[in-house]
């Protein structure tokens, strides 16, 4: 396919965050970390939210894009770059792409959200629509590549794009002491991929865990069947989360996760509407999700501090998931 397909199985090392950190740094932000009283009170721990819902195109999937965007040579980014995508991948990828001036072109589910194909034509992406499974997604993206020649960049399955997300974790280490656990969605896990590169290297006190929607649980059946069970197109309001595990993220999520939460939809959109009521922030669904079960598993994070990763903010406000409640 393209250079980056030889790489899926190059394991990022923390030399790689550093570089990736300097390499993004003029096109991200340093993203806040933001407390509850409240939530404090209802889990019985101390939780620090990492606000990706606050980064550069809402999401911190920006992170990886940028790294693998920025990292191409000269001759590499004439062709341009192309990814399959469900939606904030797809516009971190095109937002990082404007902001070299290369073109980007993105398979994306015919049923994701309008929100964020908007936004991704909005950062110049061209869209390609697919549908709404894995099968169909990845067959739709190898016609776009082999007629393009661009640069694959996948969501998360990268060493450029896991060693850009983990400069996340490594930014919310500096900004919160003494932590007991760090907790991230999970869909293909990239987010917890590079968790568990940063904190592996830098801090292996501190405990990772993963939550994931109970309709796409396929990275919980594989985390206890110990190899990588994959769903095709399950249904989630967590539409970030559908994807599965594959090789690369698999070997973070197997070596380093502690364990893997699951949350049914109504306890997801509880926890979302909690963390808009209360915090008064925009959330996607899959940002909740690591809230919900924490709620779900009191006696795992009480007394704890506990790192919260809310991915992004992409949300479709004409399709709010509690409107039709």
């Amino acid at each position: 396919m393209s250079s980056s397909t030889e790489q899926t199985m190059t394991i990022p090392t923390y030399d790689d965050v550093l570089a990736a950190h300097e390499r993004i740094k003029p096109y991200i932000h340093e993203t806040p970390v933001l407390t509850s009283r409240l939530l404090n009170e209802l889990t019985g721990a101390e939780l620090f939210f990492k606000c990706e819902n606050f980064q550069k195109a809402a999401a911190f999937k920006v992170r990886g894009a940028s790294n693998a965007v920025f990292g191409l040579t000269e001759e590499e980014a004439k062709k341009g770059v192309a990814t399959h995508s469900s939606g904030n991948h797809a516009l971190s990828l095109s937002y990082a792409a404007g902001q070299r001036g290369i073109p980007v072109t993105v398979v994306m589910p015919r049923t994701a959200p309008q929100a964020k194909k908007d936004a991704v034509v909005g950062y110049g992406g061209t869209i390609v629509e697919c549908e709404p499974s894995t099968s169909s997604r990845e067959a739709v993206f190898a016609d776009v590549v082999a007629e393009s020649g661009a640069d694959f960049v996948h969501p998360y399955n990268d060493p450029r794009v896991i060693a850009g997300q983990a400069t996340c974790s490594r930014e919310l280490l500096s900004q919160v002491d003494n932590l007991d656990a760090v907790i991230a969605p999970i869909g293909g896990g990239g987010m917890v991929s590079g968790t568990c590169l940063t904190l592996s290297s830098i801090a292996p006190e501190i405990k990772i865990y993963a939550a994931e929607p109970l309709n796409a649980d396929d990275a919980a059946r594989s985390f206890r069947a110990g190899h990588i069970i994959a769903d095709d197109a399950p249904n989630t309001v967590a539409d970030g989360l559908k994807v599965p595990l594959k090789d690369l993220t698999w070997h973070f999520v197997s070596n380093h996760v502690t364990d893997i939460f699951t949350a049914t939809e109504e306890e997801i959109v509880d926890a979302m509407k909690l963390i808009w009521k209360r915090m008064k922030i925009i959330v996607e669904p899959s940002s909740a999700v690591p809230l919900a079960t924490i709620l779900k598993n009191p006696d795992v994070f009480k007394g704890k501090r506990v790192g919260v990763i809310l991915t992004g903010g992409n949300v479709d406000l004409d399709t709010l998931p509690w409107l039709n409640n």
